[in-house]
């Protein structure tokens, strides 16, 4: 059980905006709850897989293909370890359960 928030906040910044991490790991296993400031745009590509929730807001991942796909609160998105890179951005601000 996590208690998300007594787990300590670490700032990343975007190319825009800051993501905000709360993060616990379990053997190989990373779970982190996220929150990304209104504007935030990612400053990489990312190949890591993940299983996503969006808890809140609205979030929308760009593929390197040129492929685009929006999620809002109570939907979520799987993707494998080298599948697809992938990179997210928000206008509106979004919280995110992902585990890696």
């Amino acid at each position: 059980m996590t208690d998300w928030s007594g787990v300590p906040r670490t700032e990343h910044k975007g190319e825009r905006g800051t993501a905000y991490w709360r993060t616990q790991q379990f053997g190989d296993v990373r779970v982190r709850m996220v929150e990304y400031t209104p504007g935030y745009l990612a400053d990489h590509w990312c190949a890591k897989g993940h299983i996503l929730l969006c808890v809140e807001g609205e979030l929308h991942t760009d593929l390197k293909d040129g492929r685009r796909f929006t999620l809002k609160a109570g939907m979520s998105y799987q993707v494998a370890d080298n599948g697809e890179p992938h990179r997210s951005s928000t206008e509106v601000g979004a919280k995110l359960f992902i585990v890696d």
